[in-house]
């Protein structure tokens, strides 16, 4: 069984008398598909946060690759999100004066230095060496989610952390991805999808369902999910 690579323990945030998650604890396997997944107002968005360093718990733990980063400032997590998490966001942020070859390279340029052929391989990867040279505004939205998957895998992540990543995805396009996590998964990535999609989550090997900022149940959905 692999190591622990993500550890959530009785983890609460509180936004004034508003309590986001209440003592909310679980693991993710290194290698490991989880899913998290429940309705509006459960506490994803307030998880994804914590778990991508874009937030801090207000009480409990969160270990990253063995380091507790639940008490760290503002720059040191920004410093361990760009080194260790690979970020897919549904509103897919790419910024739109870049082509899809630059909006890759950006993330090379604030992780080390900037590797075009590097990048060109990475999008050629999601299938879209031949979009390189597009701005965001000429890709499809399948197409732009995949720049922003290409973006999150170019500094070899330890986690990749997908917010609704077929969200804004026609049924075509939303397989499209989901292959693409597929693949990554079964090449050994480590990945934690939000979504509201049961089909998505079903693909992954467990799924942590929230209400009301707590975890309700946790379903093993596949014995082995790299068969």
């Amino acid at each position: 069984m692999n190591a622990d690579i993500l550890t959530l323990k009785n983890i609460s945030k509180e936004y004034g008398t508003l309590k986001a998650l209440d003592s909310v604890s679980f693991s993710v396997a290194e290698g490991e598909w989880l899913a998290i997944m429940g309705p509006s107002g459960s506490g994803k968005t307030t998880m994804m946060n914590i778990i991508g360093c874009m937030d801090k718990p207000s009480s409990g733990e969160v270990f990253l690759d063995g380091d507790d980063i639940s008490k760290e400032n503002g720059k040191n997590l920004t410093a361990i999100r760009r080194d260790k998490i690979g970020l897919i966001f549904q509103q897919f942020h790419l910024v739109p004066y870049l082509t899809a070859l630059e909006n890759v390279m950006v993330a090379q340029y604030y992780h080390s230095m900037v590797d075009e052929k590097e990048a060109m391989q990475a999008l050629d990867r999601v299938g879209l060496a031949p979009r390189a040279k597009h701005l965001p505004a000429q890709l499809s939205g399948g197409e732009q989610q995949r720049v922003c998957i290409a973006r999150a895998l170019i500094n070899y992540p330890r986690l990749i952390l997908a917010d609704e990543p077929t969200g804004n995805l026609d049924e075509a396009n939303e397989k499209i991805v989901i292959d693409i996590f597929k693949e990554l998964h079964n090449e050994g990535s480590t990945i934690v999808v939000v979504t509201h999609d049961p089909e998505v989550a079903e693909d992954a090997g467990r799924t942590v369902v929230l209400e009301h900022g707590r975890i309700a149940k946790i379903v093993q959905n596949k014995e082995n999910h790299n068969e």
